[in-house]
């Protein structure tokens, strides 16, 4: 399933923070939003998720659908978004927290989710926290907290996933898994992935298409060796960036400050 954004306008208290842009995600494809802070990356996947309603533009699903109009229910069976914070409930255990996921296919009093609980056990074994089920989720680190939610977005089981930096807090095993998880998740399940990240290496490692804002606008898109350029990099970050590509096509960068190494070969300035 694909989801598009066209022409978005996005403000708050009135004052735009994104100028109509555009955004495709495409089945089987990841996505990812870079830029510094406050260049309107999590503005514009919020208003994909319909959590930031345009000021101007649409939102569509698949053949044309317009996702603004669907009932959420219809609407979260098909987009799931994974935020930057969540409050943590008292008195809950991880396995509950997970099986919020699955809240648009019940009906009243839980019932009707005959699929429910092997979806639950798949979206916590591949998020690594089968083995914490019974714990409570006030007792869980930072770290541990953020997989149960990655969890809880999984378990929702839709064709189309958002996720709002979903490393932060990971160490860098999870991180790793994580970014694992997302790739798993566009070639093995088709699921279109749209992934804010200010890692750029992390970025141009498990995206398919790289979209690089800078003050609300879209800078640059199109693969990560087209858009992380040093040049570009460096203007849009306001601070110099060496990059450096690979024998085989991986994209690295560097930020370089006064007492940065530098990456080996190339020359200094």
């Amino acid at each position: 399933m694909n989801l598009t954004g066209e022409g978005l306008t996005l403000a708050y208290d009135g004052c735009t923070v994104v100028h109509e842009a555009a955004i495709t995600l495409r089945a089987g494809e990841v996505v990812a939003l870079v830029g510094p802070n406050g260049s309107g990356k999590s503005t514009l996947l919020r208003s994909l998720a319909r959590l930031h309603t345009p000021q101007s533009g649409s939102v569509t699903l698949g053949g044309g659908t317009d996702a603004l109009a669907l009932r959420p229910r219809d609407f979260a069976r098909r987009v799931t978004l994974l935020t930057q914070s969540h409050p943590t409930p008292g008195g809950v255990r991880v396995r509950e927290v997970v099986a919020y996921g699955r809240h648009p296919y019940r009906g009243r009093f839980g019932s009707g989710d005959a699929d429910g609980s092997a979806v639950i056990d798949r979206a916590m074994r591949l998020t690594g926290v089968t083995g914490m089920a019974e714990r409570p989720v006030d007792e869980l680190s930072g770290g541990e907290l953020q997989r149960v939610w990655l969890a809880t977005c999984l378990a929702q089981d839709t064709g189309v996933v958002l996720l709002d930096e979903p490393t932060t807090f990971l160490d860098v095993r999870y991180q790793i898994e994580t970014l694992d998880i997302v790739r798993d998740l566009a070639d093995e399940h088709g699921v279109a992935v749209g992934v804010v990240l200010h890692d750029l290496d992390q970025a141009a490692a498990v995206a398919d298409h790289v979209i690089l804002l800078h003050q609300g606008r879209i800078r640059s898109t199109g693969r990560a060796a087209d858009v992380l350029v040093a040049d570009v990099l460096t203007e849009v970050y306001g601070v110099r960036i060496d990059v450096h590509v690979d024998d085989d096509g991986r994209v690295r960068t560097q930020p370089v400050g006064r007492h940065t190494t530098r990456f080996r070969g190339l020359s200094p300035a």
